[in-house]
């Protein structure tokens, strides 16, 4: 069953991999196309908006069922920033070490009682057929002072949880209480639902 993910990150399409693998769900992404996907506007005020919109345009263009994810990291220091504008916190073109600085320039003297912050994940999977499946997931943790580990991507070297940031854990490990592993996890069962009813 071919699929597409709105997305270029292959360490992104990995993760989706490992959790929809067991489905039979064969995953492209946008740099396995001969054409790059539409660009989106992410005009959504809530990331789940957002994953919809991604997943529709992806959906449209080329014919597949979809499957689009938005996260972002909400710290409560900042007032849930950056929240939906995470990927672009530092500006358009800048990259993650970038939106890491301006993190840390943007909690410095906040000591670390007060520097919780939360990861949160909305998916959407839409169908040719119109049929649409949405799930949300959520981690907790705190912003570390200074970035730890080579793993992961995005904000992971400086979100902790407990002792370890995302960065320092193993793929495993980190799909087991990342926000995009709890969403793609009730993803994967309610498309079990979803299979098993259309086979009925």
């Amino acid at each position: 069953m071919q699929w597409i993910a709105a997305t270029k990150n292959s360490k992104k399409r990995d993760e989706l991999v490992r959790i929809l693998e067991p489905l039979g769900v064969s995953l492209l992404i946008e740099t396995d196309l001969s054409e790059p996907l539409p660009e989106v506007e992410e005009t959504g005020s809530t990331f789940a908006e957002n994953a919809a919109l991604k997943a529709i345009s992806a959906m449209e263009h080329t014919g597949l069922p979809a499957i689009a994810d938005d996260s972002g990291l909400c710290v409560d220091a900042l007032d849930g920033a950056p929240g939906v504008y995470s990927a672009r916190y530092a500006g358009e073109g800048h990259d993650d070490q970038k939106n890491n600085e301006k993190l840390l320039r943007a909690l410095e003297g906040v000591p670390m009682e007060k520097r919780g912050a939360y990861f949160a994940c909305a998916i959407c999977c839409v169908f040719p057929d119109g049929r649409r499946i949405e799930t949300e997931g959520r981690a907790d943790g705190t912003i570390g002072f200074v970035p730890a580990g080579k793993g992961g991507f995005g904000y992971d070297p400086l979100f902790f949880v407990g002792e370890k940031s995302f960065a320092q854990l193993t793929a495993e490990e980190k799909d087991a209480v990342s926000h995009r592993g709890k969403a793609l996890r009730a993803l994967r069962e309610a498309l079990r639902k979803e299979f098993k009813d259309a086979d009925k």
